[in-house]
């Protein structure tokens, strides 16, 4: 089958010929339909996890996956055919969904597409919807909180504002002016502030006495907790927990994705139902996964999608 791969880091992905997966016991063998980039890919290209993750080259890139099930393993409740959607986790870095076919476990990491949301839609959802899900829940916001989202341009930030905005929040979203403002605001910002000027005098000026909640998806997180209101909650994806955070009278959690089968499900249901938006800025196929990567790198809005068919 066609998969992405690189046999090294720093290697530039490529598109080779590996053999089909099988699934064993309670696996599922998966027909991609559609994936999408996310920052895992490119740490796992430039050996950003080599000293913290065991990696078994080549290693087929991809994390994200929507597709039907071509087959399943013993002990397995679905059934050929259903439309699946999820992300690719397993103990070892070698096996991704920038491929034809994935095999993945049953019990975690994969939903049901439901009726009203497409595979492209659903291939863009996984990684960064589980990421944006769980930092917003760590923060709880709702009606009456201010809530300042850094890096709200990109995937999980494009999620997490509409997230934050659903639970009834005023959010304060981050991009530079133009397009990126014009993007946020689409997604219910109630203001924006430029991260490239002074952000936290942005900030204070629409809430003086500081937001109740920070999600921190980019930049420097320590002046970030500065602007917590007393009691304010912080919710950071790149690894910034209380023990780093050097004061006291707030909640700062740290956050990694956890794509259980009950959050893919509530992500699913809100973008088939229209709540959520799936952003998708641009498609590349397969062949063209290299430039898919460049275009990440260089910080397009939203979310870039991967045709496999």
């Amino acid at each position: 089958m066609r998969a992405v791969t690189i046999d090294d880091f720093g290697a530039t992905p490529a598109v080779t010929e590996v053999a089909r997966p099988e699934p064993g016991p309670g696996e599922v063998l998966v027909k991609v339909h559609a994936s999408s980039l996310n920052g895992f890919d490119g740490a796992v290209i430039y050996g950003v996890f080599k000293d913290m993750l065991e990696h078994k080259f080549p290693v087929t890139l991809g994390k994200d996956f929507a597709g039907t099930v071509e087959a399943v393993g013993e002990g397995v409740t679905r059934a050929v055919g259903d439309r699946v959607f999820g992300v690719v986790m397993k103990p070892v870095v070698s096996d991704g969904a920038f491929a034809e076919y994935a095999v993945v476990a049953e019990g975690y990491g994969i939903a049901a597409v439901p009726a009203g949301l497409d595979l492209e839609r659903a291939g863009a959802l996984g990684l960064a919807g589980s990421a944006a899900v769980g930092a917003v829940d760590a923060i709880a916001p709702g009606a009456g909180d201010t809530v300042l989202v850094v890096g709200a341009t990109g995937g999980v930030g494009a999620y997490a504002v509409q997230l934050a905005v659903a639970a009834g929040a005023t959010v304060v979203a981050t991009a530079k002016p133009g397009d990126e403002t014009e993007f946020v605001r689409g997604l219910g910002a109630a203001h924006v502030v430029d991260h490239t000027g002074d952000l936290a005098a942005q900030v204070r000026a629409l809430a003086p006495e500081g937001v109740t909640g920070v999600v921190h998806l980019a930049g420097d997180p320590a002046p970030l907790v500065e602007l917590l209101a007393d009691g304010g909650r912080f919710a950071s994806t790149l690894g910034f927990g209380p023990e780093q955070a050097g004061r006291t009278g707030v909640t700062v959690t740290s956050v990694m994705a956890d794509p259980a089968p009950a959050t893919l499900d509530r992500l699913a249901g809100a973008a088939a139902s229209g709540a959520l938006r799936v952003p998708i800025a641009r498609t590349f196929p397969l062949e063209s996964v290299a430039e898919a990567v460049g275009a990440f790198g260089a910080g397009t809005i939203g979310k870039i999608a991967v045709s496999v068919v």
